[in-house]
């Protein structure tokens, strides 16, 4: 995927002048780790319970953005609107949460992305619609917790995305400037609650991108095909 600048006014300041980000957030699932093997393991685990054979992770992959809701609808059929989905919800959570990190790895060159930040002395946060009873021993197994100046959950505020809320929070607890802070995540929500935050946003192509509209139509400042793409527009590969 090209990478395209789409919000000429930040992403022009930034490239000339990267001091001008205080900070970056990143979302976590699809962003910076491939938790799909964990989620769609669980889903399948669901599935075979019930006499029906598991799903290929690639129909199940690019639901992960979408949640519990669109894993069990793509895997099960079951939606909201159905009785038992609260019940089936619970137990496809539960399921998760007992694999979580069996298979779950980062993305190739996030880690050469996260160290070269702080390097240059960038801090980074975490911004996840991703309960906290999933993202905290998540972003610990995978080393993330302590680099991170902030982890936030999809129930860390009264909102998730694609609510600024979450995003504000984390700028508020790191001491930045929202509107001096960089936004990086794979699904639409992502950038809009970046742009409603009032901070530069990358779409990462990379991620998981759902089912929706194009990656090029979600209005970020700057679409991305790899995370070392942000170091080459820092200067710093």
């Amino acid at each position: 995927m090209p990478q395209a600048t789409m919000n000429l006014g930040f992403s022009q300041k930034w490239q000339d002048s990267p001091a001008a980000v205080q900070a970056f957030l990143f979302d976590l699932d699809g962003t910076l780790a491939d938790s799909a093997p964990d989620l769609a393991g669980a889903a399948n685990e669901m599935r075979l319970s019930r006499g029906l054979e598991a799903l290929p992770l690639a129909i199940l992959r690019p639901m992960v953005g979408a949640g519990a809701r669109g894993m069990l609808d793509v895997a099960l059929q079951i939606t909201p609107a159905d009785s038992d989905f609260e019940a089936v919800k619970t137990e496809f959570l539960d399921r998760y949460e007992a694999r979580i990190s069996q298979e779950t790895r980062l993305f190739d060159q996030v880690l050469e992305l996260l160290d070269a930040l702080k390097k240059a002395g960038t801090p980074w946060g975490i911004v996840t619609n991703k309960a906290e009873r999933f993202a905290l021993p998540l972003t610990r197994h995978l080393g993330l917790h302590g680099a991170a100046f902030a982890v936030i959950g999809g129930d860390t505020t009264a909102h998730a995305k694609p609510h600024p809320a979450p995003l504000l929070e984390a700028a508020k607890r790191g001491g930045v400037d929202p509107q001096r802070c960089v936004y990086v995540g794979d699904d639409e929500r992502d950038i809009q609650a970046g742009r409603a935050a009032g901070m530069g946003t990358v779409a990462a192509g990379w991620g998981y991108l759902g089912n929706g509209k194009p990656i090029e139509s979600w209005n970020a400042d700057i679409v991305l095909s790899s995370p070392v793409g942000i170091l080459k527009l820092l200067g710093l590969a």
